[in-house]
């Protein structure tokens, strides 16, 4: 079993930035590839952005990793209202299927971008 645990939501003005942080326990961190995903209300969730074990990384905004630390950072700036979600971390052994179809997932954590 993978944890996560998410943090640094919340509420912000369009064109500011923000950092949200996804720490995981329970397995070898290292080993598994990272994603974001995200829910506006409505709609179906999206794949926002993934990085696997060794760094490469796929998507909109920025992701990043912290092995040392068992964290995933997801950078975003130049916030816009349409980027008001619930926005979710997820981990899984594949890169590819991190995308897709993760096994693991955070609680998620709400952004709300005011104009």
């Amino acid at each position: 079993q993978v944890q996560l645990v998410q943090s640094g939501g919340g509420l912000v003005q369009a064109g500011d930035s923000l950092r949200l942080s996804c720490a995981a326990s329970g397995r070898t961190f290292s080993n598994y590839a990272m994603a974001w995903f995200r829910q506006a209300p409505g709609k179906e969730r999206e794949f926002v952005a993934a990085i696997s074990w060794s760094g490469a990384v796929k998507g909109r905004f920025t992701i990043s990793r912290d092995n040392a630390k068992n964290t995933v950072y997801l950078q975003m700036n130049s916030l816009k209202p349409e980027d008001t979600a619930v926005y979710y971390c997820a981990a899984d052994l594949s890169y590819s299927t991190v995308a897709v179809a993760p096994r693991y997932w955070g609680q998620g954590t709400q952004v709300t971008v005011s104009s």
